[in-house]
């Protein structure tokens, strides 16, 4: 059932999200404001027993005692498309919600759709900015508030904010932490809208980059890759799809990892640090903090040498 109004002296606004990133502000939000009507994505099937899956923002609902309306596509959706029309809301947030939002979805809102965008727009549109920022080193990342159009996250700007991420700092973490900024440019646009105060910046779109999605296969790394460019992809692949490599016929995860200054053969276990393996790569070494073998539980890398036996001059191939 969705409410017609708020019932209260506040504005009425809408949230439509579903993947981790949306639960994560809808629950900071949650701390300041209602939303009058949460909508996400129906659950997934996976797992042990082929189990239904809520959506991480009905997780986040659920645990503030809030029912989500499920939603497949908000375009066809007849109960939305009718409250939308009966009692648009000022604004609606969209934030990891995994559909495209159509009209009346962008224009029935006074204030219309909101996204908050894990990136410094224009750069890094797309599906994984924190990762591929990461990925490429960039000293400095952010967030952006922003209007829906069709095209792809190329709406006017409202609000934005850097970030310059610490040196062990994994993609979980920067969009945590992105998220609670994200959600502070947010009530400060609801607080500009209210009071009549917003202006929006066009995007200059041949300054435009693009992340797309990571594939399992791109979290593949290699001991013939530089130190730096593993670490950076342990960080950008974590919690999600996790850096991985092979050693013999089984796949082991490196969920931390950092550069040695030694150096050798790639592959090769050079020394110990502190108990933990430094292993050659084509350009320096890294050192293994925390590994997972394949159908295991994750170990500190100095558990899981002991438990090999591993020696200096064995190599991890």
């Amino acid at each position: 059932m969705i409410p017609p109004h708020s019932g209260e002296n506040r504005p009425v606004l809408w949230f439509f999200g579903t993947g981790r990133f949306a639960a994560r502000i809808f629950s900071v939000l949650s701390r300041e404001i209602s939303f009058d009507l949460v909508v996400t994505s129906p659950p997934s099937v996976g797992g042990r027993g082929l189990k239904e899956l809520p959506s991480p923002v009905e997780e986040a609902c659920g645990e503030l005692g809030i029912t989500p309306l499920r939603s497949e596509s908000v375009g066809k959706d007849e109960i939305l498309l009718s409250a939308l029309r009966e009692t648009p809301p000022l604004a609606i947030l969209v934030a990891d919600f995994g559909q495209k939002i159509p009209e009346p979805f962008l224009s029935a809102p006074a204030g219309g759709c909101l996204n908050i965008h894990p990136s410094l727009l224009p750069l890094y549109r797309g599906a994984a900015p924190v990762q591929r920022s990461l990925l490429n080193g960039d000293p400095v990342t952010g967030v952006t508030l922003f209007r829906l159009i069709e095209r792809m996250d190329a709406g006017p700007i409202l609000l934005q904010e850097e970030y310059v991420p610490g040196e062990t700092e994994t993609a979980g973490e920067v969009l945590d932490i992105l998220a609670e900024k994200g959600s502070k440019l947010f009530l400060l646009g609801v607080k500009c809208f209210i009071e009549g105060t917003c202006s929006f910046k066009e995007q200059n779109s041949e300054s435009a980059t693009y992340a797309p999605k990571i594939s399992n296969k791109e979290a593949q790394v290699s001991w013939n890759a530089p130190a730096a460019r593993i670490v950076r992809a342990v960080r950008a692949f974590n919690p999600a799809p996790g850096a991985f490599l092979f050693t013999g016929s089984k796949r082991l995860k490196i969920w931390s990892a950092k550069t040695s200054p030694l150096s050798g053969a790639p592959g090769e276990v050079l020394a110990f640090d502190e108990g933990f393996p430094v292993v050659g790569t084509a350009e320096g070494a890294i050192i293994l903090l925390t590994v997972q073998p394949e159908g295991k539980r994750r170990l500190d890398g100095a558990e899981w040498a002991r438990g090999l036996h591993l020696k200096k001059g064995d190599f991890l191939h």
